[in-house]
């Protein structure tokens, strides 16, 4: 079984305050009498489900294109975390040890992708160094950042690039039950750029699979 954790690209998906939303422009059209349809898509590289680069919050680190794909695909596991609007994550509130190199976090802090709200939950360095003694590689979110929205330090991004572990943001776990899966969530090669959308999947596995 597959389950889609990527949120449909739309202009009313919601993007950070001041980003671009996501618009088409269409340059020819079918029904127009052109001989194929061609469009133009204008939107930030954070959108919707994304893969932040290290060179996002780390000044001469990584562009996204020079990321080990390996750590956006294996196994993977999901995890309900009970807690309330504006929340600091930390290792208590995880109520399963962890059995996969890559975590994603179901809140349920931000309900509506196609609106932005500041009071999301956002995980702690505290949270990021218990991860790391574990061997965790990825985390991620169904948040927009793994940071409070008011942070200007960023210090959740800073210590997952002092720890080499990278980020999924914008995730829709909603749907999916709490386990351990095969993640594919590759992003795509953009030279240069501090992020990449994804399909992020989550595809179930045998219990006993290596």
């Amino acid at each position: 079984m597959i389950y889609d954790i990527t949120p449909p690209i739309t202009p009313g998906l919601a993007v950070w305050p001041g980003d671009t939303s996501a618009s088409r422009e269409v340059l020819m059209e079918i029904a127009r009498g052109h001989s194929v349809t061609l469009s133009t898509l204008h939107a930030t590289v954070h959108l919707g489900a994304h893969a932040d680069a290290p060179s996002h919050y780390g000044e001469h680190a990584p562009s996204i294109e020079a990321s080990n794909l390996d750590l956006y695909l294996g196994r993977c596991q999901v995890m309900h975390v009970d807690v309330q609007r504006n929340a600091e994550i930390g290792p208590e509130a995880l109520c399963d040890p962890i059995s996969a190199p890559r975590v994603l976090l179901r809140t349920a802090s931000f309900p509506d992708p196609g609106t932005f709200s500041e009071d999301f939950a956002a995980l702690t360095p505290r949270l990021i160094d218990w991860l790391a003694e574990r061997r965790v590689r990825l985390v991620g979110v169904d948040t927009p950042s793994v940071d409070r929205f008011s942070s200007k330090t960023l210090e959740v991004h800073r210590r997952i690039l002092e720890k080499d572990m990278a980020i999924l943001e914008g995730l829709v776990l909603d749907d999916v039950p709490p386990g351990v899966y095969e993640l594919i969530a590759l992003p795509m090669k953009l030279v240069g750029f501090d992020a990449s959308p994804v399909r992020a999947v989550l595809r179930t596995i045998a219990s006993d699979a290596p």
